[in-house]
């Protein structure tokens, strides 16, 4: 049985890892934790074998008032939470990191491989790295570090781009056919993949994504096969969004290119439990 401590109350990814391993009681147990104040630095991290931190701000700003507090949140507040794991002899650190360290989406092809090196274009992307690097000197052989860069996550009530776009395919009839790649993880393969980092006591560096790239007027589509909609894929728009992707930064965050190498995401346990049209389908039902 394997203790397991999720920082961060109201975290999407959290309360979904939650859920998953809940499926697994003779295996795991789970609480969490909130970090909005400094209460959590009097509760004991002593009897944890894991500590899962997502705790932090999720969305990108650009507003310069907000930079201080994506480092004292992102950066500072991570390195404080490993520290103390550590001081209180938790096993495993696993932190969510993200794609953003590598900067922004191209309009041309754009992959990311062993070789290609952070980037951030941002202050939410180098509030990542910099935790990273925070607390990379802190693993040992008993304090085993996981640093996860998700691409862009999706699944059943999560917000961001992903909502916008089933938002406009439920009411759309219409939607830009524009030739792009994104890699893309659905919540459940992220749950399971980090179910495996703690069943294997891994440590390391990790780039999970789902098997498929994604085209996003095909993810479009499918969101409206799954409500039994049909809607028209055009390129009669593609010239006024390549303009315009230039300038407008939401519109390259949809339509841009992005992925890491197939070889990046391998792993020797299958992690992959939905592809793309199950988890689309999975994502948008009701219940």
């Amino acid at each position: 049985m394997k203790k397991i401590l999720i920082t961060g109350v109201n975290s999407y990814v959290g309360n979904s890892l939650e859920r998953w391993l809940s499926s697994y009681p003779e295996k795991y147990t789970i609480e969490t934790i909130s970090l909005r104040d400094d209460s959590w630095k009097d509760k004991s991290f002593s009897g944890f074998d894991v500590v899962f931190h997502v705790a932090g701000i999720a969305h990108v700003s650009s507003d310069p008032e907000m930079e201080e507090l994506y480092y004292r949140v992102n950066r500072d507040l991570t390195v404080d939470v490993a520290k103390k794991s550590k001081d209180e002899n938790v096993k495993q650190f696993i932190f969510m990191s993200s794609i953003i360290v590598y900067g922004d989406s191209s309009s041309d092809e754009r992959i990311i491989d062993r070789e290609t090196r952070p980037n951030p274009s941002n202050f939410y992307g180098n509030s990542k790295l910099q935790a990273e690097e925070g607390i990379k000197p802190l693993e040992s052989n008993n304090f085993k570090i996981v640093i996860i860069r998700p691409p862009m996550i999706y699944g059943k009530d999560s917000k961001g781009n992903y909502h916008r776009l089933a938002n406009l395919a439920r009411k759309s009839p219409v939607f830009p056919n524009i030739e792009n790649k994104r890699s893309m993880l659905h919540i459940d393969n992220l749950c399971e993949f980090v179910r495996l980092m703690i069943e294997n006591e891994e440590s390391g560096l990790f780039f999970p994504q789902n098997k498929e790239y994604v085209k996003t007027s095909e993810m479009v589509r499918l969101i409206a096969d799954s409500h039994g909609k049909k809607i028209k894929l055009t390129k009669a728009f593609n010239p006024l969004l390549v303009l315009m992707g230039l300038k407008i930064g939401l519109i390259n965050k949809v339509f841009g290119n992005l992925v890491y190498a197939d070889s990046l995401s391998e792993y020797k346990n299958n992690y992959r439990v939905r592809d793309l049209k199950e988890s689309i389908i999975v994502t948008e039902s009701r219940d």
